[in-house]
């Protein structure tokens, strides 16, 4: 199920300064007066053209749009998101919106009816915390694979960690590739913060793990009243499913391509494992939200952010701007400045050069309240944008 509109309209309620209807009002009034178009935008609808148009998106603005700097235009697009505003997110589980939706589904082969829809309920549940360097680590609980960060950050607190730069980045990599081998059972949340990890601190056991998807946006927000917020919003793979909604002017998702092997095995009510995972941290200082796109990078960019920010000489603006690695599908990738990209093949890694600033190595955002001030940074990869007022 689409749980992404009502998952506003319950953050909202619960805890928003502002009604639905006014956070929704600059979506609406981009998608109604058009933005320019770009070229990565551009790409992506013509090398996925044959997928949409099969998907019913033909006549999709976003699929006409043929050069840069088109003006996108989305009337459909800004009628939905004015009747979500308008209903407080009920209009995409019990009206016109829902009836489209699962028209949609059911004329590409999928199995969903309008009740479906109207049997939602967002999952409300504790986040999982633990211990870091004074203060605490915040992940989404399940079905979040974040669950694998806070094992990582757990293991690290409770054993010497490294000096040398040199040791320190190994220890992550081989860090990262032991949880890893528990994504299948991210589901099980907490209790996994219990399970021993084997890592070599010398040489690379060459495990893999993480895979190669990416697909996401990160969005990192602190007000003046302390409230701090990290998120990530993703249609999974370059729109989505492709499953085109006309009466909204949107594609589907296809975040069960997230289902894998059991117990992360697809079943009717079960959800998959995802990749989303925003993070907290808390401290005597303040709050900080911080989060990166990357699908199964985002664990690692996260892990080596948050070490190098506390256990070396950086600052967390130096941490996110400093030359990074991403363990994907049985290589080590490194950014070509990288300064221990020789010693890390010579621990046994199987080390890939990429260019800097390469999109498998994310795009860190992070914003919140120190010592009574807003902060906030951002990365320079990708396109990432940060202020503070």
């Amino acid at each position: 199920m689409p749980g992404l509109v009502d998952a506003w309209a319950t953050v909202t309620r619960r805890w928003g300064s502002r009604p639905l209807a006014d956070t929704l009002a600059p979506a609406i009034a981009l998608a109604t007066d058009g933005v320019a178009a770009d070229g990565e935008l551009v790409a992506a609808a013509r090398a996925h053209r044959g997928r949409l148009l099969r998907g019913g998106a033909a006549g999709w603005p976003v699929v006409v749009a043929d050069r840069r700097g088109a003006r996108l235009r989305q009337p459909a697009l800004a009628a939905a998101l004015e009747a979500v505003a308008r209903t407080d997110g009920a209009e995409l589980y019990r009206g016109a919106l829902a009836e489209g939706i699962a028209r949609a589904v059911q004329r590409d082969g999928g199995a969903m009816e309008p009740s479906d829809l109207a049997a939602h309920t967002t999952v409300v549940a504790d986040p999982i915390g633990v211990p870091w360097r004074g203060g605490t680590a915040w992940v989404q609980p399940p079905m979040s694979q974040g669950v694998l960060l806070a094992m990582a950050l757990n293991w690290l607190e409770g054993h010497d960690t490294p000096v040398d730069d040199d040791h320190r980045e190994h220890v992550l990599v081989e860090l990262t590739e032991a949880v890893f081998g528990h994504r299948d059972r991210a589901g099980l949340g907490a209790v996994l913060l219990r399970e021993p990890l084997d890592v070599d601190r010398e040489r690379a056991a060459g495990r893999g793990g993480p895979r190669a998807y990416l697909h996401t946006a990160g969005v990192a927000v602190a007000d003046r009243e302390g409230r701090v917020v990290s998120s990530l919003l993703s249609v999974f793979d370059d729109f989505g499913s492709a499953t085109f909604v006309p009466e909204g002017g949107f594609t589907l998702n296809n975040r069960a391509g997230g289902f894998t092997q059991a117990p992360n095995d697809p079943a009717p009510g079960k959800r998959p494992v995802h990749t989303l995972a925003p993070a907290l941290l808390t401290g005597a200082d303040g709050l900080t939200a911080i989060a990166t796109p990357g699908a199964d990078g985002q664990v690692q960019t996260l892990l080596q952010v948050l070490a190098r920010s506390v256990t070396g000489p950086d600052d967390l603006p130096a941490a996110i701007a400093a030359p990074r690695w991403r363990s994907e599908g049985g290589s080590l990738l490194v950014e070509a400045s990288h300064p221990l990209r020789d010693e890390l093949a010579a621990r046994g890694h199987c080390v890939t050069l990429l260019p800097d600033g390469a999109d498998r190595f994310g795009a860190v955002v992070c914003a919140g309240v120190r010592d009574g001030w807003p902060v906030a940074a951002g990365d320079w990869r990708r396109q990432v944008w940060a202020g503070a007022a």
